[in-house]
C-alpha cells in the first residue's frame, strides 16, 4: 500500500478512538453507556441508525451482489428502502414513547418484559439469547468483511487481519460506549456517502457516457443488464425470487441494533426530523453502491483485477478505490469501508453485551450491582462475544451477504411480528409475543438448516418469508389465549394519544 494511503487510514482509526476517548468521560451510568442517555438529537439519530444499518454490506456486499449478478439484484435495495421508511414511520415514534412509558425500558428485552408485565422474566431471556445467538453470526460477518479489506489493501494473510480489524472495531467500543458508538457513525455515515458519491462519478467519467457504458457491458454479459433474471417483467414479478429479495425490507423491524436508536432519541420530534434525513441518505448511498457494481462489470475488463474481481466480487470496491483513485483520496475511500464495517459491529456488540448486562447478570446474579460495576460488565462481554466472533469468521470463504442475510432474517422475524404488534395492537399479550419470538426464530433456523435437501421452493425463499409468516400468525392466536390487564391498555392508549399529537 502507497505510504500516503496509509496515513491517511491511520489517521482515520486514530479519531476514532478518539472519540471514544472523550465518549468514557460523558459516560456516567449504565444508561450512558447503553443508550447514551437518550439525548441524542435528529442528525446524530439518523446518521448513527443509517450507518449502523448499512454495514460493510453496502461497500462489499451490494456492489459484488450487482458485479457477479448484475441488475437483478436491485430488488434488494428497494426492499430495502421500503421497509426502512415504513420502519421509520411506524416503528421509531412509537418505540421511542413506549420504552420510556414501559418503566424507562433501555434495552429490547426490558420493553418487552415490562410492556407485557412478564414477571417470569421468560420473555427476557428468550430475547437475549435471541440478541446473543443472531449477533455473533451478525458480527463475524463485519469481521469477514474488514478482514476482505484489510487484506486486500495491507498484503496481510486473512487470519492476521482479521484479528487487526477486530482489536480496532473493539478498542474504541469498549472504552466509550453507546456515546462513542453513535458519534463515530456520525463521522463513519458521512464518509460512506462521500465515497458512494464520488467513486461512481469518477468510473463514469473514465469510461465516457451511460451509453458507451451499457454497451461495454452488453459485450462483457448481456445478462447482468437485465433487471428481471431472463423473465419477462410479469413472470418475475410474481416469482418467489421477487418476493424473496424484496423480502429483506421486513427486516428492519426487528433489528436489535437499529430500533435502540429510535429509543435513545431526545424526543418524538427529532425522530420526524431525524426520518426524513436517514432516507435521503440512504437512498443516494444505495444508488451509489449500485452504480459502482455495475460500472465495474465493464470497467475492468482486461485489467489486471478482473480475475480477482471474478472470484471475490465483494472486493470491487476495495479494487476500484485503489484504480481510481491519488493514494490520499484511496485511503480516504477504504477508510469509508472500515467505517462501513465498524458502524455496525460497534452497535451490535453493544447490544448483545447489554443483553449479558442487564438481561443476565443484573437480574440473575447482582440484582443491585452498582452502575460502576455494570458498566465493567458490559465491557468484558464486548470483548467474550468479539472472540466468538472471530472464532466463527476464520472461514475466509464465507460470504458477507450470507451471512448478513441470515442474521437479518433470523432478527426481522423473531423480533419484527412481535415488536410492530407491541405497538399497534393494544389486545397483544405476553403469550402472544413468546410464541411470535420463538416461532420467527426457529422457522429461521430450520429453514437455513434444510432448505438445501428440501430443495424447489423451499431453496428459492429467503428464510425472512417463512419466518414473519409463522412469528405474525403464532404471536396473534397465542395472544388470543390471554387477555391484556387494565394497566397494559391504559399505557397502550395513553402512548397512542402522545404519537398521535406529535
Amino acid at each position: 500500500m502507497n505510504t500516503a494511503t496509509l496515513v491517511t487510514f491511520v489517521l482515520y482509526l486514530l479519531g476514532m478512538i478518539g472519540i471514544g476517548v472523550w465518549a468514557y468521560f460523558q459516560t456516567r451510568n449504565l444508561s450512558d453507556y447503553i443508550l447514551g442517555g437518550r439525548r441524542l438529537g435528529s442528525l446524530v439519530t439518523a446518521l448513527s441508525a443509517s450507518a449502523t444499518d448499512m454495514s460493510g454490506w453496502l461497500l462489499l456486499g451490494l456492489p459484488g451482489a450487482i458485479y457477479a449478478a448484475g441488475l437483478s439484484e436491485v430488488w434488494i435495495a428497494l426492499g430495502l428502502a421500503v421497509g426502512a421508511y415504513f420502519n421509520w414511520r411506524i416503528t421509531a415514534p412509537r418505540l421511542r414513547v413506549y420504552t420510556e412509558a414501559a418503566g424507562n425500558a433501555i434495552t429490547l428485552s426490558d420493553y418487552l418484559t415490562n410492556r407485557f408485565e412478564d414477571n417470569s422474566n421468560l420473555l427476557r431471556v428468550i430475547s437475549a439469547l435471541v440478541i446473543l445467538v443472531f449477533f455473533t453470526v451478525y458480527v463475524a460477518s463485519g469481521l469477514t468483511a474488514g478482514a476482505k479489506l484489510f487484506e486486500a489493501s495491507f498484503g496481510m494473510g486473512y487470519e492476521v487481519a482479521l484479528i487487526v480489524g477486530a482489536v480496532v472495531i473493539v478498542s474504541y467500543t469498549f472504552v466509550g460506549g453507546f456515546l462513542a458508538v453513535s458519534w463515530t457513525d456520525v463521522v463513519q455515515g458521512l464518509l460512506m456517502v462521500t465515497a458512494l458519491v464520488v467513486a461512481p462519478i469518477v468510473m463514469w467519467m473514465e469510461m465516457g457516457s451511460v451509453e458507451s457504458i451499457n454497451q461495454t457491458i452488453a459485450q462483457v454479459d448481456a445478462k447482468k443488464m437485465d433487471w428481471f433474471a431472463g423473465k419477462s417483467a410479469a413472470d418475475y414479478l410474481l416469482s418467489i425470487s421477487f418476493f424473496s429479495l424484496m423480502a429483506w425490507g421486513l427486516g428492519y423491524f426487528g433489528q436489535p441494533h437499529l430500533l435502540a436508536r429510535f429509543m435513545a432519541a431526545k424526543s418524538v420530534a427529532d425522530v420526524h426530523k431525524a426520518r426524513r434525513i436517514a432516507m435521503s441518505w440512504m437512498l443516494i448511498s444505495m444508488v451509489g453502491a449500485l452504480a459502482v457494481g455495475y460500472f465495474a462489470i465493464g470497467y475492468f475488463v482486461g485489467k489486471d483485477a478482473f480475475e480477482l474481481l471474478s472470484t471475490d466480487s465483494e472486493k470491487v470496491f476495495i479494487v476500484a478505490s485503489q484504480v481510481l483513485f491519488h493514494p490520499l483520496v484511496a485511503g480516504f475511500l477504504l477508510a469509508a469501508i472500515l467505517a462501513a464495517v465498524m458502524s455496525t459491529i460497534d452497535s451490535q456488540l453493544l447490544v448483545s453485551s447489554s443483553a449479558v448486562t442487564e438481561d443476565f447478570y443484573r437480574v440473575f446474579y447482582r440484582r443491585h450491582a452498582s452502575d460502576k460495576e455494570l458498566v465493567w460488565v458490559g465491557r468484558c462481554s464486548v470483548l467474550v462475544i468479539a472472540l466468538i466472533a472471530v472464532m466463527i469468521a476464520t472461514d475466509k470463504d464465507s460470504k458477507v451477504l450470507g451471512l448478513v442475510s441470515n442474521a437479518w432474517a433470523g432478527f426481522g422475524a423473531a423480533f419484527g411480528p412481535v415488536i410492530v404488534m407491541s405497538l399497534v395492537w393494544k389486545g397483544m399479550t405476553r403469550n402472544g409475543a413468546l410464541a411470535g419470538m420463538l416461532g420467527g426464530a426457529l422457522t429461521v433456523i430450520f429453514w437455513i438448516a434444510f432448505k438445501e435437501e428440501l430443495g424447489g421452493v423451499f431453496k428459492q425463499t429467503y428464510e425472512m418469508i417463512p419466518g414473519v409468516i409463522v412469528a405474525s400468525l403464532a404471536a396473534y392466536f397465542a395472544s388470543k389465549t390471554q387477555t391484556p390487564s387494565q394497566n397494559m391498555v391504559t399505557t397502550f392508549e395513553q402512548v397512542d394519544r402522545v404519537v398521535k399529537q406529535s
